[in-house]
């Protein structure tokens, strides 16, 4: 396949499953809760499609089941869905209050950015406050933008894996990207660990990134 012809970042990757898989994949109307271990189905039709790697469609899946919209539609006892759109499992309790907790602290997140934005630009258009010293002409001084106090999340116990450990259910914390996110170990294999989020997503991981939920 041509160089040109390949998707390029996560918007045209999930625009093409978008048409690709129309029961199961939705940029316009509300989402559904996607079937466990779906990335591993995709990986499997579109194996032989050269438009994309499994790098990138891992990080379109990711971005896609991290919108507003998808993570409104984690609910319990919703049914996830296949690639066809066919019914399957219930969503859990556990996967529901995670879903709603992500959604929440997302937006907030994205209020907080939009108050900083207003306040920046409400500081450019109104008068630097003014200093009278006697003898001097009047000196402008602008005060410095108030920092707000991050909040330190709830720390979860943890410690490192023995092999006792390494059982399919057993509660773990992985490092996926940035922060660590609570998982369960779905099968043990020698070129890796999969295990699945919160969020329902599948991901192969090695031993090094995961530590066991005290």
């Amino acid at each position: 396949m041509d160089e040109q012809q390949k998707l390029a970042n996560s918007k045209e990757v999930l625009a093409f499953l978008a048409t690709e898989f129309p029961k199961c994949f939705s940029l316009q109307s509300e989402a559904k809760p996607l079937k466990i271990g779906i990335f591993h189905d995709l990986s499997q039709r579109l194996e032989n499609d050269a438009r994309l790697s499994k790098r990138l469609l891992r990080m379109s899946l990711r971005h896609y089941t991290s919108s507003w919209k998808y993570l409104a539609s984690v609910k319990e006892g919703a049914h996830r869905i296949d690639l066809d759109g066919v019914d399957g499992d219930e969503v859990e309790k556990e996967h529901a209050d995670h879903a709603a907790t992500q959604l929440k602290e997302s937006k907030a997140k994205a209020a907080e950015k939009r108050q900083e934005l207003k306040k920046q630009t409400q500081d450019k258009k109104s008068p630097k406050s003014r200093v009278n010293i006697p003898g001097k002409a009047d000196v402008s001084v602008k005060k410095p933008p108030e920092r707000k106090a991050k909040q330190a999340a709830p720390k979860v116990k943890v410690r490192e894996l023995v092999d006792d450990d390494m059982k399919v259910g057993v509660q773990v914390s992985v490092k996926v990207g940035s922060s660590p996110m609570p998982a369960t170990i779905t099968e043990v294999a020698k070129d890796g660990i999969q295990v699945q989020l919160n969020s329902g997503m599948t991901v192969k991981v090695q031993r090094a990134q995961l530590r066991l939920t005290i």
